[in-house]
């Protein structure tokens, strides 16, 4: 009988017998394994032929995969509560009522807390980033992803537009920069540096009416251009040996003719690691009296990723239908705004950053979100190598990410794909080279972009696969020719070890751990920090460092 057997209480191990394992990591693609699980990781199987587990999953027949990794997302902090006020009409949407088990909590483009959680489980995603918290805000998304039940969690720091980094660039202090860095990510316990449209937002404060600056023009007041301060805090990051490299949203989001800006910015790497986000919404011709037609230029900037293994993308599928703008790009929001007509939310973070959320509807008869539709799928098929490009929808703002399992269908299933293409404006066929992509993902590669992939680049070496010593984050699906039916409802999602969901009823809850770096640097640039804050900012010194026991549950990255 398929599901749990229950033996004799003769050990603490738990098998998972049987199954088809896809574990890219380890070479694995559809092999017939067991699986062992003992304390919350994969395990050898036990020496003695005796041994029995205290529990078995017959997985016979069915697929095993690591649990799902988002490593690009947007579910916590300022930006996520001031979408759930913006969109009362969101809150009508039922996620759950309470039972015993379960809090109640709301759908929408941006689920409540509870069911964000539960929802990512409901997929068999069992690790998810936030992608963007300016670190003054870091206290009150801790709070949150806290509060974010199945899923272990962290975030990015936004670093991108910081006064002290920027007069740090700008004097040429790059080991107090890189200092800095790492005294900044142990203060705010987050993972990674995030870099949002590099000196422009802080630009745009100072010039209303722009959007951003070109890639060598200079940034007011301070005198520093982007590719400074890329290349400054690349080099920083990869000096500090972080785990996930400098993660960079590029300037001039979603205007025609930014694909130029985003491949100087990945030439600008000069061999250096880094992650460019969303790579979707920076992939447009167009702008230009060359070339003024708005149309995908993404073929160029996958040759430029494919020639060169330093550079990782996450895609940024735009899907069609209700859902939310917010970013980090205060300019994007603006210009959202006027362009839309929607209502709008701007906030600017004093010495760090801004924000901008807006409502958003893409729908498949404009040419414009068509485009942005086809542009994201071209990532996906033009990257030769599956463990450069991870699945993202830029949770909101290309969609949410419960649209994961038609991503996978799209992929995988090219009639699929045409059959959407169709009901595009023709246009669309004169403007991109989807039509003409035949190729169709398979199971080892879908677990690549979806698991192993964003594991990696990530530096998470216990997530992602099912070697020995991995997080027994497992999640076991049922095979089906309609592969978005397969990927929405697992048979099992296992976390530590535990089951949460079967057959999409949740049966159990728990709560993840909080990954952060730990960067080792000179303890002498707190002095210098501190006493920044202290002349600069309405926040204390002693309130924006968060101790260690104030993050509960936590790991560290090193």
């Amino acid at each position: 009988m398929r599901g749990e057997s229950y033996f004799a209480m003769t050990s603490s191990y738990t098998l998972i017998r049987g199954g088809t394992l896809y574990d890219p990591a380890h070479r694995i693609a559809g092999e017939v394994r067991d699986v062992w699980i003992e304390g919350g990781k994969v395990v050898e199987p036990p020496t003695s032929s005796g041994t029995l587990p205290s529990r078995v999953i017959d997985a016979s027949g069915l697929v095993v995969m690591p649990g799902g990794v988002d490593m690009h997302c947007h579910i916590a902090g300022g930006k996520v509560n001031t979408s759930r006020c913006m969109r009362p009409e969101d809150r009508s949407a039922i996620g759950c009522s309470a039972t015993e088990l379960l809090r109640s909590g709301t759908l929408g483009s941006c689920p409540s807390t509870f069911i964000t959680g539960y929802r990512y489980a409901g997929l068999g995603y069992t690790t998810a980033m936030d992608a963007a918290i300016s670190p003054l805000g870091a206290r009150h998304a801790h709070e949150e992803l806290a509060d974010t039940p199945c899923i272990d969690r962290g975030f990015f720091a936004l670093v991108g537009n910081n006064h002290f980094i920027l007069e740090a660039i700008q004097s040429g202090e790059q080991e107090q920069l890189r200092d800095f860095l790492g005294w900044l990510l142990k203060s705010t316990k987050a993972y990674a540096p995030k870099v949002v449209n590099a000196g422009g937002v802080e630009v745009w404060k100072h010039r209303p009416t722009g959007n951003a600056t070109g890639l060598d023009e200079p940034c007011d007041p301070f005198g520093v251009s982007p590719r400074q301060i890329l290349q400054s805090l690349a080099r920083a990051a990869n000096a500090l040996s972080l785990p996930h490299p400098l993660h960079v949203h590029c300037n001039e989001l979603g205007m025609p003719g930014n694909w130029r800006t985003t491949l100087e910015s990945m030439k600008s790497m000069e061999g250096m690691r880094a992650h460019f986000t969303h790579a979707q919404f920076h992939s447009y011709g167009g702008g230009s009296a060359e070339e003024h037609t708005l149309r995908s230029q993404v073929e160029p900037l996958a040759e430029y990723v494919n020639a060169h293994a330093n550079i990782t993308v996450d895609v940024g599928q735009v899907m069609f239908g209700e859902t939310t703008s917010m970013t980090g790009d205060g300019p994007v929001g603006y210009f959202l705004a006027n362009l839309t007509g929607s209502k709008w939310f701007s906030s600017d973070l004093e010495l760090e950053s801004g924000c901008g959320v807006s409502p958003m509807t893409y729908r498949n008869k404009s040419l414009v979100h068509a485009l942005q539709w086809a542009i994201g799928l071209e990532w996906y098929l033009m990257i030769r190598d599956p463990w450069q490009v991870a699945m993202s929808t830029d949770h909101p703002n290309g969609g949410s990410f419960l649209a994961y399992p038609e991503i996978i269908r799209l992929l995988m299933d090219r009639s699929y794909r045409d059959e959407v293409l169709a009901k595009c404006p023709e246009e669309l066929l004169k403007r991109t080279q989807l039509k003409d992509l035949a190729r169709e993902y398979t199971l080892e590669e879908i677990a690549i972009i979806t698991r192993a992939a964003p594991a990696r680049m990530l530096g998470l070496a216990h997530k992602g696969h099912l070697g020995i010593g991995a997080d027994a984050d497992i999640t076991i699906y049922t095979p089906h020719a309609d592969k978005q039916q397969m990927f929405s409802l697992p048979r099992f999602v296992i976390k530590g070890g535990e089951i949460l969901v079967e057959e999409g009823d949740l049966r159990h809850v728990v709560f993840g751990k909080t990954i952060h770096a730990a960067p080792q640097f000179d303890a002498a640039i707190e002095t210098h920090a501190t006493n920044y804050l202290r002349q600069y900012s309405t926040v204390s010194p002693r309130s924006f460092a968060i101790r260690d026991d104030e993050v509960p549950d936590r790991v560290m990255v090193e």
